[in-house]
């Protein structure tokens, strides 16, 4: 008789609200089940499709093993093994060089959401690199805006759980599709429905999510500010706005009111191509109907204008005095809650100055000559692949060829980007370390038990470092802890401060996998006793913040300045591309995987039939997608599924699995928004034609 299976606890720890709780069952040493804890009150017992084939990747023949040294030209693909010892003096005796000659800002540390654990993220990208006085990242290839637009306005990024939309009467998913990219929130809008819920997505796109809604709207690109402000409008100059609570409770709604007012439905119209008689209605259903919810996410605000998109969406809960109640107000992110202790966390006060700050959006840019004083003489790239991930890829993959730039690329598997390292190091899955997670669209911890042992010579992100910093000679205790041993000192000091850490502790979390965080009957409701904590204590309608920065601090619209230059120079052929998330991919986490690449399909760019007819592109036919950045071939899909003007291509397909070794992000601009160096992936025009 054999023994019963061990069962691990653990959490999914790609980039999505979800945040799931899973189990693995391992026998002999070997993970044989994987699935999803149906005790967890979000999860339920189910995994979306991207990672239900976890094991897979896991057990994939293709994972690197072994540290690998470049033997021949950079993006070669030629390697030669090397052990951890030989990797770790090379890197040392490179970055003492540097360092020496240049000073630590000529080491660029790179990395984003590969995994959002606290450890294996947070901790190595604040401690280490802290200590050593490497230049900063400004990590605004996500949601950037949108969190400088929450503050701004709200003072915190707050929301209920996806259990509280039973209680809401209308819901408006405003530029997400949670159906792909936070599906777990989908049942709970499923028992809405059926319980009379009415449910508007406003989206240039039919996603799945927008095929099950009651109304589904689609503006041109990048005008969300302008449709927002056009139902404002609508709601002051019908006196439907709740003047009481906005009196009480909001800081510059006349100011507002005054802006709005330049957003009449015909013109807005006009902007948005959506028609003011469903303008109005819109407006009217969203302020007579109680509770109402805007469920939004980070793609609405990857225009130049995003920043102000956000802060547009922001305002219409209050005009209507939807803050504080159940079922009402906004649905964005609940990752305000779980705030840890800075100096904790990174030891700050032990380190030196961060010498200078690269935004991410702008990599290409650094690594071919903006970066000057000094150059960027060294990368570490983890927990991330920029090169199909990130915007403008072909000015980086220039850079990544610079045979004066020394690259180290700490990986799971040959992506990309590690094609064009000098080092690879191998990493460790989920399934192999430990880590905690919270999540950003529910109000739950969930602690990862390491499952089984890494294969080869695999080290997680927290083991390197750890390796790294004795390698460099640092030897302060808090860059050598245990995984163990830094969480437990982390929670500790912000437990002290934080209300919703209450009750948890290392033990616990270790014991029960998931914690929820502590809620109060007052605290339960985000901003239930209509505090908030801006300057004002109110919502900041008008935002002082933006203000003393020099912004304007209402919310207002502008067209994107590459919108406005194809139409100065008179191409009148482009259409405005956006690069939403696939279906079976975290961005380009999984994308390798051989079931969801199928799954997924061939990369493709859908296109209006009569766009496609104009340029004469059939459905299935091979296209060129240019611009002045650069070009990719996709199959087209001729679809109206998206209107006229515009175009989709979903992000995440590796260039090394596209024709051509390209990907969408060829094209992508690597200009900053209006807010916090957010990204502009979506501001885009690209010009398709047939392959020749």
């Amino acid at each position: 008789m054999t023994d019963e299976p061990v069962r691990f606890r653990g959490a999914c720890p790609h980039d999505c609200p979800d945040t799931c709780a899973t189990i693995t069952e391992v026998e002999d040493g070997r993970a044989v089940r994987f699935y999803a804890d149906p005790e967890h009150p979000v999860t339920r017992g189910w995994l979306c499709a991207k990672v239900r084939p976890y094991l897979e990747r896991v057990t994939s023949d293709e994972r690197l093993l072994y540290p690998l040294r470049r033997v021949g030209p950079k993006g070669a693909g030629q390697w030669q093994r090397i052990s951890w010892d030989e990797a770790l003096a090379t890197i040392a005796v490179r970055w003492q060089a540097i360092i020496a000659q240049y000073g630590a800002a000529a080491i660029l540390p790179y990395s984003y959401s590969g995994t959002l654990g606290l450890v294996q993220t947070v901790m190595m990208d604040a401690r280490l690199w802290g200590r050593m006085g490497a230049s900063g990242l400004e990590r605004a290839i996500c949601s950037a805006a949108a969190h400088a637009a929450v503050m701004a306005t709200l003072g915190a990024r707050h929301s209920a759980d996806y259990a509280d939309v039973r209680q809401s009467k209308l819901v408006l998913i405003w530029g997400h599709n949670p159906a792909s990219t936070g599906p777990h929130f989908m049942p709970f809008l499923r028992e809405a429905q059926k319980a009379g819920t009415y449910v508007v997505v406003i989206d240039p796109r039919r996603t799945l999510t927008a095929r099950s809604a009651d109304e589904h709207l689609q503006p041109r690109p990048a005008t969300d500010g302008a449709l927002a402000l056009g139902l404002m409008q609508v709601i002051f100059a019908e006196g439907l706005h709740d003047e009481a609570w906005l009196e009480a409770h909001s800081h510059g709604w006349r100011e507002l009111r005054e802006r709005a007012s330049a957003y009449p439905p015909d013109h807005v119209a006009a902007i948005t191509g959506i028609p003011a008689e469903t303008i109005v209605n819109l407006a009217r259903r969203y302020a007579t109907t109680k509770p109402a919810l805007l469920k939004t996410a980070d793609g609405v605000q990857r225009h130049q204008n995003g920043g102000q998109i956000f802060r547009a969406l922001l305002c219409l809960p209050a005009l209507v005095g939807q803050y504080g109640v159940r079922g009402g107000g906004l649905a964005y992110s609940t990752g305000g809650y779980a705030t840890w202790d800075a100096e904790a966390l990174t030891h700050r006060s032990a380190c030196p100055p961060v010498p200078r700050v690269i935004n991410m959006n702008r990599l290409g840019a650094a690594l071919t000559g903006e970066a000057t004083d000094p150059p960027v003489k060294s990368l570490f790239v983890y927990c991330a692949n920029p090169v199909a991930s990130s915007p403008n890829a072909g000015l980086i993959v220039e850079g990544l060829q610079r045979e004066d730039l020394f690259t180290v690329v700490h990986e799971q598997f040959m992506t990309d980007t590690a094609d064009y390292a000098d080092l690879v190091l191998p990493a460790t899955t989920q399934l192999e370390h430990t880590d905690l997670h919270r999540a950003y669209g529910h109000r739950y911890l969930q602690y990862n038990h390491a499952a089984v042992v890494p294969p080869g010579e695999c080290k997680s992100n927290w083991d390197v470092s750890r390796l790294l910093a004795q390698a460099m000679g640092y030897t302060e205790p808090w860059l050598h802890e245990s995984a163990e041993e830094a969480l437990a000192g982390v929670l500790e000091a912000s437990r002290a401060t934080n209300p919703y850490l209450t009750g948890i502790t290392l033990e616990r979390l270790q014991q029960e996998g998931t914690v929820p965080l502590h809620f109060t009957e007052a605290t339960d409701i985000p901003f239930g006793d209509l505090r908030f904590p801006t300057p004002s204590g109110k919502v900041e309608l008008a935002s002082s913040l933006m203000e003393a920065r020099g912004l304007d601090p209402l919310p207002n619209y502008e067209e994107p300045d590459e919108y406005v230059a194809a139409r100065a120079h008179g191409a009148t052929d482009g259409l405005i591309l956006i690069s939403g998330a696939s279906h079976h991919f975290v961005s380009s986490s999984l994308a390798n995987q051989p079931s969801l690449r199928a799954k997924e399909g061939e990369p493709f760019i859908e296109i209006h039939p009569s766009d496609a007819a104009q340029r004469q592109i059939s459905d299935g036919a091979y296209v060129i997608v240019e611009n002045q950045r650069g070009w990719c071939e996709l199959r087209a899909r001729v679809t109206d599924d998206v209107p006229p003007g515009v175009a989709v291509a979903p992000k995440g397909p590796w260039a090394k699995f596209s024709r051509h070794q390209r990907n969408i992000n060829w094209t992508t601009p690597d200009a900053l928004a209006d807010l916090a160096g957010q990204s502009t992936f979506h501001s885009n025009i690209v010009y398709v034609r047939p392959v020749s």
